[in-house]
């Protein structure tokens, strides 16, 4: 049954969005409370663009009923060269997340996806992507097509003008909860590393490094954020401050994945000045900073 769809496509979401189950290939631990799983499921990664998501539940259980979103980590291949299947991060918080640990390759996930709008395509200059806690994973895909080392999508998106540098932030409470350091040791990818203990890396905020970045001769000209709300509300500032676009991934708990619940919606600045709420996982889930209320 692995990779069958059940429709064509899921009715609110992203036109080739499918419901399908997937076969769970392989899963490893990162960091602390932090896991990689690998999912076979050759019509999402062959769709699937750097910042979208997926929902998933567990297919043989009905608790928790509704799915959960995670976000794309990379695609894998097989042994052709085609998309065989997705890699996704995530961090153990509650009921689902506290049982992934156990499930055993073999085992059958649903899963509907992708969803969501992604980051926009990477131009010249200098990208810096600005991480937090287990924001990292959005930006393993994001990285390697700025460093034009893959390319995302059915038609791949093309991209006029690859970024002149590409930098990475990545700030977390504790060297413990560092993840995937290995994956991020790319050729051409200038990384850095915060703790708020100092126990590895820059001692402080991850945004702190961030305004070094914007202080220096070699500013960023485009931001791209995911993490904690209130890092993310600090570097929308810090951009507006430096005047450099952002754009903010949010991670807005979700209900069903495809706009139908309304449960996900947050409060956007219009342009005539008035204010309205858009559904993250529709709209977003990446929106540009000026236009969230957070």
């Amino acid at each position: 049954m692995n990779g069958e769809t059940d429709s064509g496509y899921l009715p609110g979401s992203n036109s080739q969005a499918v419901h399908c189950t997937a076969t769970l290939v392989e899963q490893r631990q990162m960091a602390r409370d932090t896991y990689c799983m690998r999912l076979q499921c050759p019509e999402i990664a062959r769709q699937i663009l750097p910042g979208q998501f997926f929902m998933i539940r567990d297919f043989n259980s009905n608790d928790p009923l509704l799915g959960r979103p995670f976000a794309l980590f990379d695609i894998y291949y097989d042994e052709s060269g085609e998309p065989a299947g997705i890699d996704f991060g995530y961090l153990v918080v509650g009921k689902l997340t506290s049982l992934m640990p156990d499930w055993q390759p073999g085992d059958q996930v649903e899963i509907w996806g992708p969803l969501g709008n992604g980051f926009p395509p990477p131009t010249d200059g200098h990208l810096m992507m600005v991480a937090g806690g287990i924001g990292q994973t959005p930006f393993l895909a994001v990285a390697h097509e700025a460093l034009g080392i893959r390319r995302y999508g059915n038609l791949p998106r093309e991209l006029e003008n690859l970024p002149a540098k590409v930098s990475m932030c990545y700030g977390v409470r504790s060297s413990e909860f560092l993840a995937g350091l290995s994956e991020f040791e790319i050729e051409g990818l200038d990384f850095q590393v915060a703790t708020d203990d100092g126990s590895a890396g820059h001692h402080g905020f991850v945004t702190e490094l961030l305004e070094q970045s914007l202080q220096s001769s070699e500013k960023p000209d485009a931001i791209y954020c995911c993490g904690p709300e209130p890092m993310m509300r600090a570097v929308a500032d810090l951009s507006q401050k430096h005047e450099t676009p952002c754009w903010l991934s949010l991670e807005t708990p979700m209900a069903c994945g495809f706009g139908a619940c309304f449960s996900c919606v947050t409060p956007v600045r219009e342009a005539d000045g008035e204010w309205d709420y858009r559904r993250v996982c529709v709209e977003g889930p990446v929106f540009p900073a000026e236009q969230l209320i957070l």
